[in-house]
């Protein structure tokens, strides 16, 4: 059975093939196809760094249909992390490649390592801004505000 899931993309780090962050934000999201059909792409938005993080990043946001469940997803998710050459270390940190589940279309989901909704998007500009182009209307399963909702509430 499939589901549709909102993924949260972004870099602050060239990429030895890629480039830039906005040409690494952009191939991900090309990769991301690999793991189910993309059916909505956000333009890639600049965001002021975050955290310990140095660099400003490139932040997008694509919808995917996948016959994956949430956690297959997500180690798909972060193995394509990997291979853009993502490597462990600071929260919040200087890196190549994020991407985050943000919202299920099942509703929420809790497992080891994952929680849907993502716990703290709702106050991220970075992600909704993204986001509230191309799922403005998709509600929150906790709160029951849309995306837009919360995309103007977080300015």
């Amino acid at each position: 059975m499939s589901s549709t899931y909102l993924i949260a993309l972004g870099s602050n780090r060239r990429h030895h093939r890629f480039g830039g962050p906005r040409a690494v934000v952009f191939a991900a999201m090309e990769e991301c196809a690999a793991l189910g059909t993309v059916t909505a792409r956000s333009a890639i938005l600049d965001s002021a760094p975050m955290g310990a993080a140095q660099r400003r990043f490139a932040n997008a946001a694509l919808v995917i249909e996948s016959d994956y469940d949430p956690p297959a997803l997500l180690a798909g998710l972060k193995r394509m992390e990997r291979e853009f050459g993502r490597r462990g270390g600071q929260r919040w940190g200087d890196r190549v490649l994020d991407l985050d589940i943000i919202l299920w279309s099942e509703g929420a989901h809790l497992s080891p390592g994952l929680t849907i909704p993502h716990p703290e998007y709702r106050g991220r500009r970075f992600v909704l801004d993204p986001a509230a182009q191309i799922a403005p209307g998709w509600r929150d399963p906790l709160t029951g505000l849309s995306i837009q909702h919360l995309a103007v509430r977080a300015r």
